[in-house]
């Protein structure tokens, strides 16, 4: 596909490398998602730098960073459902705004997929591992990164990957959200 909508303009192509990597977790607000596979987006790290409430902790980001890659799910979705995703993912509040990428699937092919990217992106660059505790995420949110990206069939260093990333021992404070870890 060569744009974020379908040759019917009916669905467009999501790539979701948070949360959303989990289908329970993206059917909250956008039941019509149906994985279509994994892809990578090149030229992009993953980050985590600003609180969230619900959550209780930092949520992931996508930032610029040559050389570097995200993999992520890549979902289908109807366009009634797209004003949902942009409020899901906070973008009348300005914490994310909507991004148009080409992302890479494993068998070689080009998709372009919506993709959000916090508005405002950290300053300093650590890696994953050593994220310190006022960039941490919750636990309920690393755990349901982690299913997701095991559900979802991320390369496995990948998942080992997202498996070293600290939590800051909290849970969400979301009732809804805490029963996506469990």
């Amino acid at each position: 596909m060569d744009s974020t909508t379908s040759s019917s303009n009916e669905t467009f192509m999501y790539f979701a490398y948070g949360s959303n990597l989990l289908s329970r977790r993206i059917h909250f607000q956008n039941p019509t998602a149906v994985r279509r596979g994994t892809g990578k987006l090149k030229d992009y790290r993953l980050d985590f730098n600003t609180q969230s409430r619900n959550w209780n902790g930092c949520s992931a980001t996508i930032v610029e960073h040559e050389g570097r890659h995200v993999w992520g799910a890549v979902w289908e979705i109807d366009m009634v459902n797209m004003a949902d995703l942009d409020r899901q993912e906070g973008v009348e509040r300005n914490l994310y705004k909507a991004l148009t990428k080409d992302v890479d699937t494993p068998t070689g092919e080009q998709i372009t997929c919506r993709v959000y990217q916090k508005v405002t992106n950290p300053d300093e660059n650590y890696e994953l591992e050593d994220l310190p505790i006022d960039r941490q995420p919750s636990r309920t949110y690393l755990n349901c990164i982690w299913k997701g990206a095991e559900e979802s069939q991320l390369p496995i260093e990948y998942i080992d990957k997202l498996k070293r990333i600290p939590h800051n021992n909290r849970d969400a404070n979301n009732p809804t959200f805490r029963e996506l870890s469990e």
